[in-house]
């Protein structure tokens, strides 16, 4: 393992031109490097967090830019574009990218930007992304993708045609949930210098150790996922045969209702899955608050199971009419799968909704 340099200042004239960690520093280029490996791309840019990431790229839009966003976002993205750009003069068009309408708005409106999610939070919608890209580059729209639920080992959006690949590397990349961090990767040196000036104009740089952290976690990135996405499919089919559930959602199975789309782009379901249950909001976290193996909380892709109520949690900040029309509503549950034993997990989901019912 490299060594962490935490210095927040470095000597002039030193051979690699490091100046003042704000603007670069040891630990970021270690880890870029290695990003820019896995994502097979040219160029990384290496942030503080996820949503430093999306601020790096939204701070490159201008007063009157509109962009034309997947209407299923992360909702810390719908907030930030709606409750922060927006006062800066940036607007929003929320469209539903799985419908064939969304194409006649790509090429009617005059957007600078095209931002994706797929799978999409948290209802694991999956856009099909070398058409999205196609229609988007024949306009000579950039168009980004948030890839944090895939990962570059199952899905590859840059190779698709996309500008811009973003993730949250606190998730699955670094995968011990224990540090913050962000990536941009691009092929475009126009678009690396644009992240290279948002690190260090906005401060939106990580730190030394976190990249460290990270660095090591994605040394068992492939083991940990083909161990999770082998425990989600097998979770996504216990519970689609629960009597205590509506519905499931888990890109690779053939109940999902973009399944084609899924199985063309991406090479595995990935880890996370998402459900309904026959219950209203009390009975619903009763659920949650049962599972032992599966603890209530924020985040996903780390070696332990989670569970979200993403009403109330990641997608408090958006508003009832738009969770209403997306689907989001108090009986949804989102599960991020971890690498423990497959029979502890089912045992714990079994014993659980058998009580809900």
């Amino acid at each position: 393992m490299p060594p962490i340099f935490p210095s927040s200042t470095f000597a002039h004239g030193n051979p690699e031109g490091f100046d003042y960690t704000r603007s670069g520093n040891p630990n970021f280029r270690i880890l870029e490097s290695v990003l820019t490996s896995i994502e097979d791309c040219n160029y990384a840019s290496v942030f503080a967090s996820g949503v430093s990431a999306i601020t790096a790229i939204a701070s490159c839009l201008k007063s009157g830019d509109l962009v034309l966003c997947e209407e299923n976002l992360y909702g810390c993205t719908v907030r930030l574009f709606e409750k922060v750009f927006h006062h800066f003069g940036v607007k929003t068009a929320w469209l539903d990218f799985t419908d064939e309408s969304s194409f006649k708005s790509i090429e009617a409106q005059k957007a600078a930007m095209i931002w994706l999610e797929s799978p999409t939070n948290p209802l694991l919608k999956i856009i099909d992304l070398q058409k999205v890209c196609n229609s988007a580059n024949k306009q000579h729209i950039p168009v980004v993708v948030d890839n944090t639920f895939a990962t570059p080992l199952l899905q590859r959006p840059l190779e698709l045609g996309a500008t811009l690949s973003l993730a949250s590397t606190t998730k699955y990349i670094n995968g011990h949930s224990d540090a913050l961090g962000g990536v941009v990767c691009t092929n475009e040196l126009e678009w690396q210098n644009k992240m290279s000036f948002a690190q260090k104009s906005l401060g939106l740089q990580p730190s030394p150790f976190e990249c460290w952290l990270i660095t090591r976690g994605i040394k068992t990135l492939p083991l940990r996922l083909e161990r999770q996405v082998k425990n989600a499919a097998s979770i996504a089919n216990l519970l689609a045969k629960h009597s205590s559930i509506k519905w499931v959602r888990y890109p690779f199975r053939e109940d999902h209702p973009q399944n084609k789309v899924a199985l063309k782009q991406m090479n595995a379901g990935g880890a996370i899955v998402t459900a309904n249950l026959k219950g209203d909001q009390a009975q619903t976290y009763a659920f949650c608050k049962r599972l032992n193996f599966f603890t209530m909380a924020e985040s996903l892709g780390g070696v332990e199971s989670l569970v979200c109520h993403p009403a109330t949690m990641t997608h408090a900040s958006v508003s009832s009419e738009v969770k209403s029309h997306l689907g989001i509503d108090n009986s949804l549950v989102r599960f991020s799968v971890g690498c423990e034993d497959l029979s502890d997990l089912s045992k714990d989901l079994t014993k659980a909704l058998d009580q809900l019912q």
